[in-house]
């Protein structure tokens, strides 16, 4: 096993400590040895010093010099053609490798050291890592970078290191990887992000140097929680190429699918339906009529009649030949070239048409990067009895009444509304996330949009252009390297624990700081501030007024809560505006000067939807009561 570095120990310590003293079994650190304590995220599964006179136990060789000495491990390649590579630790979908490098000599400053963020044990191809050059400044300083099964190079991101590592110099370099996607970490600043880590079945870590001597320190791996599909304060939205790169290429086609993922896309969104012979195909439309050189349903084609459709040369000439793709084509080709799915049942599916999907999903191992969505309920309730480990998004046009309580009945992970309806009511992004529900919005191809959306705490947008968002996340995080300040708000009218009567008409008002937008609400529905608050709509008790203020640096949010009141007054308020002929109204205010209240009340509920509107009539009744019993 890996040894245990020199700054963990005291920690360790303080952990047999508290062991002890819950009386649970105490678990021995031996010098050579990692602390692995159960399993799941913030579990270490290598730490190392290299405080030996060896390669730690678990560490293996693949190719190169590799030895311990002076409290180091030193990595050698002797020319740029060597790969020299060391491997350890154990596959992890999600984990954090971090690592001190030292440059001790580099025959150029073209030369690097990668950690290796999926390699196999055995050092073999293929891999995916994390390059760090001698020549950091360099554009391509630093790199995502993948070896592949056929022993070349598929440099998918690269990016400037804000300062130069050169030789003799100590760097702590670290990359955070969650399934396909990854963060490049230099001297504890982010530098650049991927969608594109290639990932296998079993691989492991590594470190890897080319054409130099390499000194490494402190290194550790970590399990890390699985990422949420929540957004973090500060972190891009998730970009979401609708139908692939569907403003650039033929929807829903692999050619589509590889331009998203070039382009920089999280997630790649298409559609599924079933053939006439019960094969899921990556298709939008009921019919193969718009985007096919063929007629008809798809559902009344067959696998092989589908087959033979050109479904690239209507978008353009040169995607001629372009086939409809079946869902394991699709999933096969994620898998080996990177990216996740966000696939959509489309169209009302049958349970058995559903489970040849999600038996699709697993025959390809592809269930930690699939998440389905849906607009259709059954799907997503048949989906969750056959495969609760895959998130489930609800699909809508309109915002149901109560997202929140929906999201529960349908063991939702995100709640996917059309960028206009979640425009007429921004707040619910709050109320969901504090549900632990994501809110990815549909289909959004316009930079203002996008910052609207940014600012309103969206996680992901589904767009034709996802190029062009990734793009706009990366200058839109550049613009804000400075952490964006967390909005303020704070309700300053009502007076905190007013009270008050139906007679009067209190003005909301708001104080807000760093906010790009303010929601409003009364009791959940939505109010104007400045606009005076009918009362007389309101049952006698507490009312809360709630704003929502959401940035750059995130939502916060304040509440007020006033009372009303049921006073003479406001029972007067409420009969002269009630509505009714003057023959009531004279009745009802001779009922009220004489304070024969609990009369009132029971004349008013008699005339409920006669000579008095229901709603008004209860009010009336219900005040009326309640000052006959404080009486």
């Amino acid at each position: 096993m890996p040894r245990t570095s020199r700054t963990s120990r005291p920690g360790l310590a303080l952990l047999a400590s508290a062991l002890v003293a819950l009386s649970l079994p105490a678990i021995a650190f031996a010098d050579d040895s990692a602390p692995t304590v159960g399993t799941g995220p913030g579990r270490v599964v290598v730490s190392s010093d290299f405080s030996g006179s060896t390669v730690p136990e678990g560490f293996k060789v693949a190719e190169g010099s590799w030895q311990v000495k002076d409290g180091r491990l030193y990595g050698s390649s002797a020319s740029s053609s060597q790969l020299s590579r060391i491997t350890f630790g154990e596959h992890l979908g999600d984990f954090r490798i971090e690592v001190t490098a030292r440059f001790e000599s580099a025959a150029d400053a073209a030369r690097w050291t990668a950690m290796g963020l999926d390699m196999p044990a055995g050092g073999s191809v293929p891999w995916s890592i994390a390059t760090m050059r001698t020549g950091t400044t360099a554009a391509n300083g630093l790199e995502f970078a993948q070896r592949t099964s056929s022993n070349t190079w598929n440099v998918t991101d690269t990016h400037a290191a804000p300062s130069s590592a050169g030789t003799g110099k100590d760097v702590k370099i670290a990359a955070e990887v969650h399934g396909t996607k990854a963060v490049w970490y230099f001297d504890g600043k982010e530098v650049m992000r991927t969608a594109k880590v290639a990932r296998s079945a079993d691989g492991v870590q590594g470190l890897l140097v080319n054409g130099a001597s390499v000194s490494y320190d402190d290194l550790e791996v970590t399990e890390l929680p699985p990422q949420s599909y929540i957004r973090p304060a500060g972190a891009p939205l998730t970009v979401i190429g609708h139908r692939g790169a569907s403003a650039a290429a033929p929807e829903n086609t692999l050619v589509s699918q590889e331009i998203a993922r070039r382009g920089g896309a999280d997630f790649i969104e298409n559609d599924v339906q079933p053939s006439k012979d019960g094969v899921p195909y990556i298709l939008h439309d009921a019919t193969v009529d718009r985007t096919t050189d063929g007629t008809g349903p798809v559902r009344s084609l067959t696998s092989a009649q589908l087959d033979a459709l050109d479904a690239g040369s209507w978008f353009a000439p040169h995607y001629k030949g372009a086939r409809v793709p079946t869902l394991a084509a699709q999933l096969d080709d994620l898998r080996t070239r990177g990216g996740d799915l966000l696939l959509e049942i489309k169209g009302a599916h049958t349970k058995a048409e559903v489970s040849t999907i999600v038996d699709t999903i697993r025959s390809h191992g592809m269930t930690g990067r699939v998440f389905v969505q849906s607009f259709e309920v059954d799907a997503l309730r048949y989906t969750h009895e056959l495969a609760p480990d895959l998130p489930l998004g609800l699909l809508r046009s309109t915002l149901d009444a109560d997202p929140v309580a929906l999201a529960e009945e349908l063991h939702l992970a995100a709640y996917n509304p059309e960028d206009g309806a979640l425009g007429k009511k921004p707040s619910v992004v709050a109320d969901l996330h504090k549900a632990g529900v994501a809110v990815m919005v549909w289909t959004v191809d316009n930079a203002d949009r996008w910052k609207a959306l940014e600012s309103a705490g969206v996680d992901g947008v589904i767009t034709n252009r996802p190029t062009e968002l990734n793009g706009w996340n990366s200058a839109f995080r550049q613009d804000g390297a400075t952490p964006p300040a967390e909005p303020k708000v704070t309700i300053t009218s009502p007076a905190p624990s007013a009270v008050l009567d139906r007679a009067q008409s209190p003005l909301p008002a708001v104080q807000s700081d760093h906010a790009d937008s303010v929601a409003l609400s009364l009791d959940g529905r939505p109010v104007t501030a400045g606009t005076p608050l009918d009362l007389t709509t309101l049952t006698a008790g507490p009312h809360t007024l709630r704003a929502v203020a959401s940035g750059r640096g995130g939502t916060t949010e304040d509440t007020r809560t006033f009372t009303l009141d049921a006073t003479p007054t406001g029972l007067a308020h409420l009969i002269f505006t009630s509505g009714a002929k003057d023959a009531s109204v004279s009745s009802m205010t001779a009922m009220l000067g004489l304070k024969q209240y609990a009369l009132l009340g029971t004349w008013a509920k008699l005339q409920s939807g006669k000579s008095l509107n229901a709603d008004r009539a209860a009010l009336i009744a219900a005040d009326a009561h309640a000052l006959a019993a404080a009486r």
